[in-house]
């Protein structure tokens, strides 16, 4: 039986996430139960009756099965979901590496499709389009309400062919984005020097992955024999495969735990360690960058580095996804497949970070308005948004607003990147205790700024967060266009 493990944020690239995928035959009989069971599948053959015979238009009974199995389903949790074949065929090229649309993540989120992340150097990314932007209508015609997987198909198209977005961002008024689609092929670790540093970016983890950071490791160190030091920028990365952030840590460690997946039952667990001589880097010091688009596959690599004391994380705390997802073919993928949570996964040293997240040993906000956002709590973009999200295996609970320990200071250039700036200087002082600390930002309250819903209504507490915001929410999994 092939396995391969999905720890990403949603599935629906427009984007990545982690799953397993388990050939597993479509099981025909009733399901195991009381007799209760047995009388609401009759009440659903009821239901399928009455609304064939009495809709006021004719129904497609198929489309109306799916919809029924996927709301069953997403109902679980916000990445449990059900892959039509079309979706299932899509899923699979997704986590190739390689497909056809914007280069988004996207979630459905009360009624309005959400971004989750855009894909680096994708149209979607070159247009400036952020984590937590609603998609309201494309090309004049309304989202609202519309299933995730048909906004997703509007959004795909033809190489070449344009579309206009509209979009809908906290504190600014809706704006219009004009795009051309692209046959997406990601490119997802890439890097370059910062002085006597290296700097790899891995913005999600497919099956190239591994093979990608590799080679520009090698470059790197080629171009620069003498680094001092690493920085693994993993911000915005929504996750993917396990298999390959196992294999991405194995490039940083000697060996030892990197993660452990424990399903219901507690006696069940899988551990997965690096390899014994895999540190490409010979011990040099790490930094790794880490904001709430960090999530799941990413999630475990910089929890794996800061629980072995490889690395020290800056930036602002991760998405919090700690789940496993297995996609299920069912009939061998003709009738598309499962996607079910069926594990959590831990951190060497027995952590669960589903929900809290992997929290910075230097928090660095990324902009004075990302700092404000961060003391609010307005709309925070993270697991534990969603009403539905899987429990912390320890009951713990996510940090709630607070002002953020460090954020730009007045005049610091924008065009700069200050995370990266703040993760360089704890390379060049040593550790995060010997780096110089800046004074803490004081950004304002906002318990009385109205703010408007992506339905165009005004919410009642802008501190208060929506009830289920973000990411994955319990209407579908996340998709890619």
């Amino acid at each position: 039986m092939r396995k391969s493990l999905l720890i990403g944020v949603s599935f629906f690239v427009l984007g990545a996430g982690t799953v397993a995928l388990v050939d597993h035959p479509a099981n025909a009989s009733a399901p195991a139960g009381n007799a209760e069971t047995f009388k609401m599948l009759e009440l659903f053959g009821d239901v399928m009756t009455d609304i064939d015979n009495q809709y006021v238009t004719p129904v497609d009974n198929k489309k109306l099965i799916e919809a029924a199995i996927d709301g069953m389903v997403t109902s679980l949790d916000p990445h449990s979901g059900y892959l039509n074949p079309d979706d299932y065929t899509d899923m699979q090229d997704q986590t190739r590496g390689s497909y056809g649309g914007l280069g988004l993540e996207v979630t459905s989120d009360e009624g309005a499709v959400k971004i989750i992340s855009p894909i680096d150097d994708t149209p979607a990314a070159k247009a400036g389009l952020q984590a937590g932007d609603y998609i309201t209508s494309i090309d004049g015609k309304s989202l609202i309400g519309l299933p995730l997987n048909d906004a997703v198909k509007q959004m795909r198209g033809k190489a070449g062919d344009p579309i206009t977005l509209t979009i809908v961002r906290q504190g600014k008024d809706p704006f219009e984005v004009r795009l051309v689609r692209e046959v997406i092929d990601v490119k997802s670790a890439k890097g370059h020097l910062e002085g006597d540093y290296g700097y790899l970016r891995i913005s999600a983890f497919d099956e190239k992955t591994t093979d990608q950071a590799v080679e520009t490791i090698k470059e790197l160190q080629a171009k620069n024999p003498h680094i001092k030091g690493w920085v693994l920028d993993l911000r915005n990365n929504p996750g993917g495969l396990l298999d390959q952030a196992v294999s991405v840590s194995s490039l940083f460690l000697n060996g030892g735990e990197v993660v452990s997946q424990r399903g219901r039952n507690p006696k069940d667990i899988d551990r997965y360690n690096a390899r014994s001589d895999g540190d490409m880097l010979h011990g040099l010091p790490m930094v790794v960058l880490i904001n709430s688009g960090t999530a799941s596959a990413a999630e475990i690599v910089s929890g794996a580095l800061q629980d072995r004391h490889r690395a020290a994380i800056v930036g602002l705390t991760s998405f919090g996804k700690g789940s496993v997802q297995t996609v299920i073919p069912l009939h061998n993928g003709e009738d598309g497949a499962l996607k079910i949570t069926t594990a959590r996964y831990y951190t060497p040293s027995g952590r669960s970070i589903q929900k809290t997240g992997i929290e910075p040993d230097l928090e660095v906000a990324a902009t004075a308005e990302q700092a404000q956002q961060v003391a609010n709590d307005a709309f925070e973009f993270s697991e534990a948004s969603f009403s539905n999200a899987l429990n912390a295996d320890e009951g713990k609970t996510r940090r709630l607003a607070h002002v953020p320990a460090e954020a730009p200071p007045a005049g610091f250039d924008a065009k700069k990147d200050f995370q990266l700036e703040r993760a360089l200087d704890v390379l060049k002082y040593g550790s995060v205790a010997a780096t110089p600390k800046l004074p803490t930002p004081k950004p304002k309250l906002a318990a009385l700024v109205p703010m408007k819903t992506p339905a165009g209504d005004t919410a009642p507490d802008a501190d208060k967060p929506p009830s289920d915001p973000t990411e994955t929410t319990a209407s579908k999994p996340d998709a890619k266009p």
